[in-house]
Formats: C-alpha cells, sequence, structure tokens
C-alpha cells in the first residue's frame, strides 16, 4: 500500500493508495514526518484501511501529486555509488562511500517544474533509489542491523549542475542545492512492500529518448552498508532522505554533453517505485 500526498504546495493531504481507491490519512496523521514513521504510522495505516477506517479521497486523480514525504531534516547523497557511472566520468571507485549534502527544501512533487538556474549552462538529471529513514539511527552495530530503522523507498530525481558542483570551488553542494533540484515521488513504498532493493531498475529518457538503465545490483555500496555507515558519522532520523547514487547515462557522462536546456523533458522511472516527469525551465 504506497503513501503519497496530493495537493497544491504546502497544502498536500497524506493518503494511502490501494488497488481500488485513495483514502485520506488525516484522522491518523496531519503530514507524512519523521514522527510519524517512527510511530509506527505505516502499519497503523494499513490496519486503519483493512477495517474501513478511513475515508475515501474522492477527488485524487484530479489533485497535484506532491513529494512523497514532508520536507526531511536533511537530505544526505551517496556520490559515484555505482560501477558505470564512476566509469563513464572517468573516476575511480571510492574505497568508501562518497558522503555530500543537499538543501532539503530543493525537494518538489514528481511532475512540478525543475527550473534551470541562472548562469547554468550543465544541468543534469540522475535516477537514483532515495531512502526514508522511518527510525533514529545512531552508530548502528551492523549493515543488518540498517533494515530496522529504514521506512521505506522512493524515486528520487538529483538534479545536479555540474559547472556549479565541479569547477566552481569543488563544493559539489552548491552544484546539487539549486532551487527545485529534488523532485521525488510519486509514492513511498513501504520497505517489507519493496522486494530485493538491490534488485530494482533505474530508467530515465529525456525528450523520450532513452539515457540511464541501470540497476541497483550494480550499486557499489548497498543499501544497508550505507545507511549503517553514514549512522557513524551522523544521526539519520526519522523523515531523513538519503539519495544512494544513480547509474550510467548522465549527460556529463556522455560525449556530446547534452545537458539540459529550456522546455527539455525528463522522464524517470524506478521499478517498483513509479514514475516521474519533469519539464525544465530557465529561471
Amino acid at each position: 500500500m504506497p503513501l503519497a500526498r496530493l495537493g497544491q504546495p504546502g497544502h498536500e493531504i497524506p493518503v494511502l493508495h490501494t488497488i481500488d481507491a485513495t483514502y485520506d490519512l488525516r484522522s491518523i496523521t496531519a503530514d507524512l514526518t519523521g514522527s510519524f514513521f517512527d510511530a509506527g504510522g505505516i502499519d497503523l495505516a494499513r490496519i486503519a484501511a483493512s477495517v474501513g477506517d478511513l475515508p475515501e479521497l474522492a477527488d485524487a486523480a484530479s489533485l497535484r501529486i506532491g513529494a512523497p514525504i514532508a520536507t526531511p531534516g536533511k537530505i544526505v547523497c551517496i556520490g559515484l555509488n555505482y560501477r558505470d557511472h564512476a566509469a563513464e566520468t572517468g573516476a575511480a571507485l571510492p574505497e568508501e562511500p562518497v558522503v555530500f549534502m543537499k538543501d532539503p527544501s530543493t525537494i518538489g512533487g514528481p511532475f512540478d517544474r525543475v527550473m534551470i538556474p541562472r548562469g547554468s549552462t550543465k544541468t543534469d538529471w540522475e535516477v537514483e533509489l532515495g531512502i526514508v529513514i522511518g527510525h533514529t539511527a545512531r552508530y548502528l552495530d551492523s549493515p543488518d542491523a540498517a533494515a530496522e530503522v529504514i521506512a521505506g523507498y522512493v524515486l528520487s530525481n538529483d538534479v545536479s549542475e555540474r559547472e556549479f558542483q565541479l569547477e566552481r570551488g569543488g563544493t559539489w553542494d552548491k552544484g546539487k542545492s539549486c532551487e527545485t533540484f529534488n523532485p521525488l515521488g510519486p509514492v513511498l513504498v513501504p520497505a517489507d512492500e519493496v522486494g530485493d532493493p538491490q534488485s530494482l531498475r533505474l530508467r530515465t529518457w529525456v525528450n523520450g529518448e532513452l539515457r540511464q538503465d541501470g540497476s541497483t545490483s550494480s550499486m557499489v555500496f548497498g543499501i544497508h552498508h550505507i545507511v549503517w555507515y553514514l549512522s557513524q558519522f551522523m544521526v539519520l532520523r526519522p523523515g531523513d532522505l538519503i539519495n544512494t547514487g544513480t547509474p550510467a547515462g548522465v549527460a556529463g557522462g556522455h560525449p556530446g554533453k547534452p545537458y539540459l536546456r529550456d522546455g527539455d523533458v525528463v522522464e524517470l522511472e524506478v521499478e517498483r517505485l513509479g514514475r516521474a516527469r519533469q519539464r525544465y525551465d530557465q529561471a
């Protein structure tokens, strides 16, 4: 039963999707926040749906689809985490996860427009598997313990401006934190409904042309390892988002460098997590 948020920015309604209907979760929670996940909200929502305690949201199909989680406390990202992506950029495989941060206010809906920053000539796409943290994680004993703190998974687009990221002082955050640079969703799928998260196909199309086609099986550092590793350096709190890296096929790794331009359309898909579509407009 995937979770989502529907409605205009700042006024999203938390919902639960079933095969037959979309149910309003406002009797359980005001929003899909870290507190909701930490309190076992996913299970509470499932139970309420199963016994008929949730009202159906009749106009769900007409509402904007927002990001499937409220703004997190932080977005932590892992760079160069796919073997083929590291190869296309000419980088050596990292011996430890490459970690950087992204401004949480970059999150937007999966079909919202993305703004190409002023002065940008190298705006790029990155389809990624996003991890949503469900319980506080600090100094986890092992990667195996990570499974207990993951609420679910989302489709994430880690939009990047390569000149800002790599040529303007070497601080990756600058090329990752521009306004609208993290479309998310359409849904959050609970971890126990995804199956094996290390066997998910990820794809990206730009103006209808397939650009990325990879699998989470090609990660350098697996999902549980990433969560365990990060917990040794920072406290991961409920509602936090982790972007886990992208497979080969980004504009920066292509010989022709086909960076995004005004009016381009990017479509992204992660197996079992849905599909997103964003138009890019000059700011």
